[in-house]
């Protein structure tokens, strides 16, 4: 799990529209993965990309976005936009809901 989250650390750092979308994350990652592994993402099928899935040899969909999560948790620069205009929006929401007391 370390060495993912290093990974996903310096992905986030480079690319900061990944922040905001783990379907994006994770093609990053697995485009990565299969070039290290010796196949060329451009020209394998999908079949073969979803083999390598299934057989764990590409890093789980779930465990990149958690690790994602506990970076951004962890490390308040790393968050995208879409958290801060959550978190911007949230007061309004709360009123909204009837939870301001």
């Amino acid at each position: 799990m370390k060495n993912i989250k290093s990974k996903i650390q310096k992905l986030l750092e480079e690319k900061p529209y990944l922040k905001d979308c783990d379907s994006k994350l994770c093609t990053h990652i697995w485009f990565r993965e299969m070039k290290s592994q010796g196949f060329n993402p451009y020209e394998t099928p999908t079949t073969e990309m979803l083999l390598l899935y299934s057989q764990k040899k590409l890093t789980q969909a779930p465990t990149i976005k958690r690790a994602r999560a506990k970076l951004q948790e962890e490390n308040p620069s790393l968050r995208g936009l879409k958290y801060h205009k959550r978190q911007n929006a949230q007061p309004l929401w709360k009123k909204k809901l009837g939870y301001e007391v």
